[in-house]
């Protein structure tokens, strides 16, 4: 399914609304969601994992699996959501293809989990009917910032976690068939 069911836009100033935001969306997340996270480097992303993991209740300690690819996220007893879901993160930068996803075997911890893929656009469609995709956009500096051969946008100062953000979200298949009440009510910049 290539059309979203819908589409909502924020907008954020900081990086503390990006993990606020992110936590609320982690509240209503179940086992077996897929999120896909889009953002230039240095766009929130991490931040955002971040928030979702409060939100769920894991262990803290999030940080980008960029080395290692996937990083799990166990759920906490003691957390907000004793016995939900655990984070699986997963970085697929450096993947060239659906086949590269399917080696990290994500299919053995995708109906127990909330499963965060970045970088994960044309990559892990295939892996659920259903799906949200987040895109974090922030500006940049134009004749600084440097494109990937995929046209992503490479802006290499994010000293400035703190400027605003644009967050996009859009639900594919009958898991996200409707937007969570959350992206109705949560800014007055929401589109459709």
């Amino acid at each position: 399914m290539s059309t979203p069911q819908w589409e909502r836009t924020l907008k954020v100033t900081t990086a503390e609304q990006t993990h606020a935001l992110a936590a609320a969306l982690g509240g209503v997340l179940e086992a077996g969601d897929l999120l896909v996270l889009t953002g230039e480097l240095g766009a929130g992303k991490t931040t955002f994992t971040q928030g979702l993991g409060e939100g769920l209740g894991v262990r803290a300690g999030i940080i980008s699996p960029t080395f290692v690819l996937v990083r799990i996220h166990p759920n906490l007893a003691d957390g907000p959501r004793p016995g939900g879901p655990d984070l699986v993160h997963v970085d697929a930068y450096r993947l060239e293809s659906a086949a590269e996803i399917d080696d990290i075997d994500l299919e053995n911890t995708m109906d127990s989990s909330v499963t965060v893929v970045e970088w994960g656009r044309d990559r892990v469609e295939h892996l659920s009917d259903s799906r949200l995709e987040v895109d974090l956009l922030r500006s940049v500096g134009g004749e600084s910032a440097e494109t990937t051969p995929d046209g992503d946008v490479l802006d290499f100062d994010t000293d400035d976690d703190d400027e605003p953000r644009t967050v996009v979200f859009r639900g594919f298949g009958p898991r996200w068939a409707e937007a969570p009440q959350l992206l109705e009510t949560t800014s007055p910049a929401k589109g459709h």
